[in-house]
């Protein structure tokens, strides 16, 4: 059986932090490559000598250098990379983001629910995600 991998592109490492935390709740073996940016994450998957094909991509949308928008459509105009599950995770409630990812053909979208300064108690939208999709894409991907 194959390991199925996970693509993370995130800036925050608070973020970054509680994404893992949310997929060791999976209880499924995986592998987690992360990225900084946008750059990064094009230079993992076009590696000439080991290119990542993840599974599937989180896509923060907010980022330096190269952000989640433009990666994505970096992404969809390459034949190589064009067909890869991309979730879009986001603290943004920009209407334009969202459309502009949806035209793009991402698989989802999460809202992050998280708030340091804020301790009320709120779902865990990424917890959800992790619990409900990711864990059917990753199984399909281990068979």
């Amino acid at each position: 059986m194959r390991t199925p991998n996970i693509l993370l592109i995130e800036d925050d490492e608070l973020d970054t932090i509680s994404v893992e935390r949310s997929l060791k709740k999976l209880e499924i073996t995986y592998i987690l490559h992360t990225a900084y940016n946008g750059l990064e994450a094009l230079n993992l998957l076009r590696d000439k000598n080991k290119p990542l094909v993840p599974d599937v991509i989180l896509l923060d949308i907010n980022m330096p250098r190269m952000n989640g928008i433009e990666f994505l459509k970096i992404l969809r105009s390459d034949e190589e990379l064009k067909d890869l599950k991309v979730f879009i995770m986001t603290t943004s409630s920009e209407s334009n983001d969202r459309i502009t990812a949806e035209e793009l053909g991402i698989s989802g979208y999460i809202i992050k629910p998280l708030n340091y300064t804020d301790n009320s108690k709120r779902p865990d939208s990424m917890d959800a995600f992790v619990q409900f999709h990711l864990r059917k894409i990753l199984i399909n991907a281990d068979l």
